[in-house]
């Protein structure tokens, strides 16, 4: 490791740009690479497409190969899509370049349960490259899976598992108010949810990831979605939702062990929603209740969680890693170099 921690960028969208202005806030990094297929990006300074308010003298680039093999970085922060066969050939290009990686990909946080194969060629080449892959975020990566592993730490016994995760979409990016079907009518929804091209990604991945921590075998893994309809005009920043129209939606992910639920993880997403929260009731020895008044941004936060992952990354083990296999990253304050070691 060099006196900064040298850092790459791939994907330069919303949360990719919000990635870069804490990045700047913190001592310690330095970006040399920039990777963006977006042709009104490509060929622009980063700090410009970031909205930093200044340039970077980083060229955001459409050539990943050359940007990976020749900018000399430590780690790259990959910020693309949510599919694991969307982000294959990314991901094994980075390791290939032997970079360690912290990605915001759903379907990678636990690809074992849909993807074991592609999980495995990954796994098996950051091993042998020497490099960590991870794929972490606020849900999936933390709320409603590493947050009740990590609660249950206190606990003799576990029965059951419930996260109820309520959110007020008003105040989050124009991108999660469509993914959500925000001012669709219901019957585009329902189309969208058959299609597989609606719903939160990830609570699936975060069920299976519950269950391998405690060391359950789970028999199946539900799921059910549903549009929550408007019963007055709601109004965002960036879209209006007429009374009658899909303001967003509640989505129930179940684990069934033994004729039994065991994992309940409740989303709603929804513009206006009352209560926001995020709560975890474990039922065990002993019971444990806590709730998180109005709920954690999902944006901030989950920005916050890929930057302070990146001393965990440094130091982790080779291979494809979640975040249950790390320690629990914690918000550093200082000189990420004194973190990771020159």
């Amino acid at each position: 490791m060099q006196d900064k921690v040298r850092l790459i960028q791939y994907g330069v969208g919303p949360i990719g740009a919000s990635i870069v202005r804490l990045v700047l806030q913190k001592k310690g990094f330095e970006y040399v690479g920039a990777i963006d297929i977006d042709p009104n990006k490509t060929g622009k300074d980063l700090g410009e497409i970031a909205g930093v308010g200044k340039k970077l003298g980083v060229t955001v680039s459409s050539d990943a190969g050359k940007v990976l093999e020749e900018s000399g970085a430590d780690v790259v922060i990959h910020t693309t899509a949510s599919f694991l066969k969307d982000i294959r050939q990314q991901i094994l290009d980075i390791v290939n370049a032997e970079l360690d990686i912290v990605s915001t990909s759903e379907e990678l946080t636990f690809p074992f349960l849909k993807s074991p194969e592609i999980a495995k060629e990954i796994d098996d080449l950051a091993k042998k490259k020497g490099v960590t892959v991870l794929a972490t975020g606020v849900n999936p990566g933390f709320l409603m899976d590493m947050f009740p592993l990590t609660v249950t730490s206190v606990c003799q016994d576990i029965k059951g598992v419930k996260v109820t995760r309520v959110m007020d979409a008003s105040i989050r990016r124009l991108p999660f108010q469509k993914k959500i079907g925000a001012g669709m009518i219901a019957e585009e929804f329902k189309k969208a949810v058959a299609s597989g091209r609606m719903g939160h990604i990830g609570l699936q991945e975060s069920i299976a990831m519950i269950a391998a921590g405690l060391g359950w075998k789970l028999d199946d893994i539900q799921q059910t979605i549903e549009p929550v309809i408007a019963d007055r005009p709601l109004r965002t920043q960036y879209l209006t939702v007429k009374r009658g129209q899909v303001s967003g939606l509640h989505q129930i992910g179940k684990g069934v062990m033994e004729g039994r639920t065991v994992i309940t993880l409740d989303f709603w997403a929804y513009i206006g929603a009352l209560d926001p929260r995020d709560s975890i009731f474990i039922e065990g020895t002993p019971n444990v209740d806590l709730s998180i008044k109005g709920g954690v941004h999902g944006d901030l936060a989950t920005v916050a969680m890929v930057v302070n992952s990146i001393p965990r990354v440094i130091k982790g083990p080779p291979g494809l890693m979640t975040t249950k296999d790390i320690p629990v990253p914690c918000a550093f304050l200082g000189d990420v170099t004194k973190l990771v070691g020159n």
